[in-house]
């Protein structure tokens, strides 16, 4: 009967580990696309699948993590024939999205992310510290297989760090705030929809125009991911933040607009600046927004049910109050 209960329970366990696998594969493919070679090895300035590993995580637990591995595996054979140090790839590719959950637990992170102090967190504890793992032990392997002279061990390194970076820092925020994204939270009034379909054209627009020229625009986007986390907080901001970073990465690739003439080294630095840039204050200021939000709502539930408590204490209400003893 125990052993019947358990096979009965195993197809619940195994869909979520399978769906994070699949997530995870996808988000490769979809950042295998973009990916450049850097001293012969192949990296991608926004890996999509460590944000997507976070996201899971924070989730449904650590019980996913063979999710984790499943999807790396996958990955590796979709580039390479995989071969037994490909296991310590993904072990790394493992212990590092496992390391940002448990800091993140320790560290009191809410996945609404309506505090600065969360933001932070995810920025940090969540992107920045964590993914030194998986680059560290994937570069060092490289180096050690000797796909990878010592030489070149750092334009390696410091890429596909700053790819996993990347792919927290744009992609989890996103997730998280998807999952708590329904009909009835979305912008509601013609108003809102109007402007939420501006701000959208404005960021496509705006982004080709600054990716796309040859003058240094760059800097245009960053009022429109200001305009975003201001108006919608962090719904609007993860959304935008992902674009731009998307069709600044097809830019750069294609080695188009302010990427022209630049050696490919120059070209990451430059990508990956305004990315990390780009992802930090739409982050950050939809966090502040939405816990100064909080705190107004707060400072008016309490001042209404001050005004209650004053009105019941008037005279005649008092007076009305009083028992037989009164």
């Amino acid at each position: 009967m125990v052993r019947t209960e358990g096979w009965r329970r195993l197809p619940a366990a195994l869909l979520p580990i399978l769906a994070v696998a699949l997530a995870y594969y996808a988000g490769g493919l979809i950042g295998l696309y973009q990916r450049v070679v850097v001293n012969g090895a192949e990296v991608t300035p926004l890996w999509l699948p460590t944000g997507v590993a976070v996201a899971a995580l924070l989730w449904l637990g650590p019980r996913v993590w063979p999710g984790i591995a499943l999807g790396t595996y996958l990955t590796i054979e979709r580039i390479t024939d995989f071969d037994p140090p490909g296991l310590i790839i993904v072990a790394g590719n493992v212990l590092a999205p496992v390391c940002a959950y448990l800091m993140l637990r320790r560290a009191d992170f809410r996945v609404e992310l309506d505090r600065l102090r969360d933001a932070l967190a995810l920025v940090f504890l969540g992107g920045l510290l964590p993914m030194l793992i998986s680059a560290t032990i994937g570069t060092w392997t490289l180096v050690l297989t000797g796909d990878l002279p010592m030489a070149q061990f750092w334009p390696v390194w410091t890429a596909w760090w700053a790819g996993d970076a990347m792919g927290v820092l744009v992609l989890t925020p996103l997730l998280l705030v998807l999952r708590r994204v329904t009909v009835a939270r979305l912008p509601q009034g013609a108003y809102r929809a109007v402007e939420a379909t501006a701000l959208a054209l404005c960021t496509v627009g705006a982004t080709l125009v600054a990716t796309r020229s040859t003058l240094s625009l760059l800097f245009l986007v960053f009022p429109l991911i200001i305009w975003a986390a201001v108006r919608f907080q962090l719904a609007g901001s993860a959304p935008v933040t992902l674009l731009v970073s998307v069709l600044t990465i097809s830019a750069a690739t294609d080695h188009t607009g302010p990427f022209t003439d630049h050696t490919l080294l120059e070209i990451m630095i430059n990508l990956q600046a305004l990315n990390g840039a780009a992802a930090l204050t739409g982050l950050l200021l939809a966090a502040l927004v939405t816990e100064q939000n909080n705190v107004r709502l707060k400072i008016e539930q309490v001042c209404e049910d001050l005004a209650e408590l004053v009105a019941n204490l008037a005279p005649g209400k008092r007076d009305r109050w009083t028992g037989p003893d009164g």
